[in-house]
C-alpha cells in the first residue's frame, strides 16, 4: 500500500494511506463480538492502520481494538510492529498529569504496552503547552511513539509549532463533501510536512448515495464510496480512515487505495463538489 511520511523522528517514519476509523464501536455489548470481529477481518485484509480514541464507547472502541489485535498476534496473523495504532486523549483529560493517566487507561483498555500515535481529540481547557509537555513526556518513557493532534485549524497549528514542531499529524473531518481545509489547513500542513488525517472521509455513508459518484462508479465497475476514497486520496499528503464493519465494506474501501481517477473523473467531482474559495470553519462530529 502507498505511504505517507511523517515529518521529523525515525521511529515511525510513515503511515498507510488509507486506515480504520472506529468511532461508534464499543458502545453496547450486543455488538462487542460482532466488532471485534471486524477489526480481526480488517488485519487479515491487510489493514495496518487503526483509529480509535478513548471517547468512542467510552473506551469500549479501545477494547474492541485491543482484543482484536492482540488475537491477530496471538495467532501469527500480524506482527505487533506491523499495525499502526492511533488513540486519543479527551481534551478535559489533558493537563500534564491528566493525559499520562489517560494515556494508560487506554494502553491498558487496548492490552498494549504502548500507543503508535496519541492525539489531542480537540481544544480544551488546559494549556496546549501543558498538554505538549506531557506529549513529550509520554514518548520519552516510550509509551507512545508519536504524538499529534485532532481538530486543529491553521491558528492552532500556528499556536502548536509555536510550542514544539514534533506534530506527526493533525486529524480532521475532510471529505468532498466537506473540503474546507482545502483553503488554508492543507496547504498549510502540506507546507511543512505534516499530513491530514481524514475522518468521515466518505461523509458518514452519504458519498454512497451521491448521483455523481454513482455515475462514474457505474462506468468503472466501482462503487460510489470507492471513488469518493480515490478522489479524495489523490491529493498528496492526506490518509483516510474510514468505517467499515462488514467484510465486504472493508474489502471495497481498502480496493480504492489503487483506483486512479482520469482527469476527466475529477473534474466531474470538481463540479460535483467545489473547492472552498474563502476559509471556513472545520466541520466537526
Amino acid at each position: 500500500m502507498r505511504t505517507v511520511p511523517l515529518p521529523r523522528g525515525t521511529s515511525l517514519p510513515s503511515l498507510p494511506v488509507l486506515g480504520l476509523g472506529t468511532w461508534r464501536f464499543g458502545e453496547t455489548r450486543a455488538t462487542r463480538k460482532a466488532e471485534i470481529a471486524s477489526v480481526r477481518t480488517a488485519l487479515e485484509l491487510g489493514y495496518r492502520l487503526i483509529d480509535t480514541a478513548e471517547m468512542y464507547g467510552d473506551g469500549g472502541a479501545e477494547e474492541v481494538v485491543g482484543a482484536a489485535l492482540n488475537d491477530a498476534i496471538r495467532a501469527g496473523d500480524v506482527r505487533r510492529d506491523e499495525v499502526v495504532v492511533v488513540s486519543k486523549v479527551y481534551p478535559h483529560n489533558a493537563s500534564r498529569d491528566g493525559t499520562a493517566a489517560a494515556c494508560d487507561r487506554s494502553r491498558r483498555r487496548l492490552g498494549l504496552d504502548r500507543i503508535d500515535i496519541y492525539l489531542l481529540h480537540w481544544r480544551g481547557e488546559h494549556p496546549l503547552a501543558e498538554t505538549v509537555e506531557a506529549m513529550q513526556r509520554l514518548a520519552a518513557a516510550g509509551q507512545i511513539r508519536r504524538w499529534g493532534v485532532s481538530n486543529f485549524d491553521v491558528d492552532d497549528m500556528e499556536e502548536l509549532a509555536a510550542i514544539s514542531e514534533d506534530c506527526a499529524l493533525n486529524q480532521v473531518w475532510y471529505s468532498l463533501g466537506e473540503r474546507g481545509p482545502e483553503f488554508a489547513l492543507l496547504p498549510w500542513l502540506r507546507a511543512r510536512g505534516v499530513p491530514l488525517m481524514a475522518y468521515s472521509p466518505i461523509d458518514q455513508g452519504r458519498a454512497a448515495r451521491d448521483p455523481v459518484l454513482g455515475e462514474i462508479a457505474a462506468a468503472r465497475g466501482l462503487t460510489a464510496v470507492q471513488v469518493a476514497l480515490a478522489g479524495l486520496l489523490a491529493q498528496p499528503d492526506v490518509i483516510a480512515i474510514p468505517k467499515a464493519a462488514s467484510a465486504a465494506h472493508l474489502r471495497e474501501n481498502l480496493a480504492a487505495v489503487d483506483v486512479a481517477l482520469s482527469e476527466a473523473e475529477l473534474q466531474a467531482i470538481e463540479r460535483r463538489f467545489p473547492r472552498p474559495v474563502r476559509k471556513v470553519p472545520l466541520a466537526m462530529n
